[in-house]
């Protein structure tokens, strides 16, 4: 009888060997490839007739395992770094940041401590003092790349709460009976959703006609809910539209009030490397903390956000766990990634966006966004010369959103659903105002005129 082998998945051997190999080989096809198909999901029982059981004692073998991911698993997921992915907010990393995401996996890196993972985490902490000097914020501004925007807004506002209590305590003051948070009213769903994880209320604050938050609506807000409130957050490139608020505006109401001022550019704050519409984001070097997205327009693979500190000792003050483990890193002056945000065990996932910027230079991530910019305005002037169309407003960044008159949401839903049976694009309506629209988010350098007019001409 075959005795175990309690080494057999970790052992360097021809097995192993063959496994990294046919790995290797699929993922080079998929980083190289340039016609991988949208794809589309597939029903639950459709896929486990075409898989089968897949999690077996014996194992499948990785021949088999890898033909089931590639020609089942795969195709039932929507690809979304396609140039005709236009929902949501896309993806689009660049090949440098894809292919060393495979590097920073097998390296077993860990991005928690600084006496773990120190290379790491100064290579990511170079991207972040980069990007603080990009939105004018001070020398000594930093923080940590996480999961995505959710975690890094609730980070943020978790150390906003803890230093507004940190000066009433200072005071002697009781707390507010209920803290408070106010957001615009088209603030993205990760701000409500902080509030009621952190059990505080989120107090949304009426948009301007262009659906801009404006500082006196700002101030209004703090006159009325007084001390309770401990942070303001305004947007810097809407989700939807890719509106950003009125910055400098709202920076300058919070002045003064002892409240944390914080930015959620999760889409769109990557724009200020464009000359383009680097004006509209006056006011984000007065901000206490700020948020983007490199998997969103800082072109890496899933996920990360970067969650930057205008004084990152107050993310410390309020992240760092302590426990008699831990004791080693917590009495330490190093900079740990995981004391600045709501996580410990992490992954140096800021690293794919170093080893490409390090690879390309920033001056090719100014060129790409631009390029989406010029795009979006380009497609939002054609919707605006074709009979029938309706532009909804004109875009501010890369976001267009439009509608096809005379439609009703059925309609919108069919088109949606033909487009991506046919394979053509992957295009899910909105709605604004309790209206159904269509919208393209370009993002993808690879995206063409001629993509967008196509789906345009489906409409017709």
């Amino acid at each position: 009888m075959t005795q175990p082998d309690p080494k057999r998945m970790h052992r360097i051997s021809d097995e192993n060997a063959r496994i990294v190999d046919l790995v290797l080989d699929y993922s080079r096809r998929r980083i190289l490839s340039n016609d991988t198909p949208l794809d589309k999901p597939a029903p639950p029982a459709e896929l486990a007739r075409l898989a089968g059981p897949t999690v077996t004692e014996a194992g499948l073998g990785a021949d088999r395992a890898l033909s089931i991911f590639e020609h089942v698993l795969a195709p039932a997921c929507i690809t979304t770094d396609h140039p005709q992915y236009l929902s949501f907010i896309p993806v689009a990393p660049t090949k440098a940041a894809t292919a060393f995401d495979l590097v920073v996996s097998a390296s077993a890196l860990y991005g928690g401590s600084w006496l773990e993972g120190a290379g790491a985490v100064h290579a990511e902490n170079e991207v972040l003092t980069w990007l603080a000097n990009e939105f004018g914020l001070p020398a000594g501004a930093g923080g940590v790349f996480v999961q995505g925007g959710t975690l890094g807004n609730l980070s943020a506002l978790v150390a906003a709460r803890e230093e507004a209590k940190r000066r009433f305590d200072e005071r002697g003051e009781a707390y507010p009976p209920r803290w408070k948070v106010v957001c615009g009213a088209e603030a993205h769903s990760s701000i409500a959703s902080a509030a009621r994880i952190m059990d505080v209320e989120a107090v949304p604050v009426a948009h301007d006609e262009g659906g801009v938050l404006r500082g006196d609506a700002v101030a209004a807000a703090l006159a009325e809910h007084g001390a309770s409130v401990f942070a303001v957050v305004a947007t810097g490139g809407s989700t939807n539209f890719g509106i950003v608020d009125d910055l400098a505006g709202v920076a300058e109401a919070v002045r003064g009030h002892d409240v944390w001022f914080h930015i959620d550019g999760a889409y769109g704050l990557a724009a200020m490397l464009s000359p383009l519409v680097r004006d509209r984001f006056r006011g984000v070097e007065q901000a206490d903390s700020v948020i983007v997205d490199p998997h969103k327009w800082l072109f890496a693979p899933f996920d990360a956000c970067a969650l930057i500190y205008r004084d990152p000792a107050a993310g410390r003050r309020a992240h760092t766990q302590h426990a008699e483990y831990l004791d080693t890193l917590t009495d330490s002056a190093e900079w740990s990634p995981s004391d600045y945000a709501a996580h410990l065990t992490r992954r140096a996932r800021g690293l794919p966006t170093w080893f490409s910027l390090a690879t390309y230079g920033a001056a090719a991530y100014r060129d790409a966004i631009t390029s989406s910019i010029e795009l979006a305005h380009r497609v939002a002037a054609e919707i605006e010369r074709r009979e029938g169309f309706t532009l909804v407003r004109q875009p501010q960044l890369a976001v267009v959103v439009f509608e096809r008159d005379g439609w009703t949401k059925a309609d919108y839903d069919q088109w949606s659903l033909r487009l991506l049976e046919d394979q053509q694009a992957f295009v899910t309506p909105s709605s604004h105002a309790g209206r159904t629209n269509a919208r393209f988010a370009i993002l993808n350098p690879t995206t063409t005129f001629e993509h967008l007019t196509a789906i345009l001409d489906t409409m017709a």
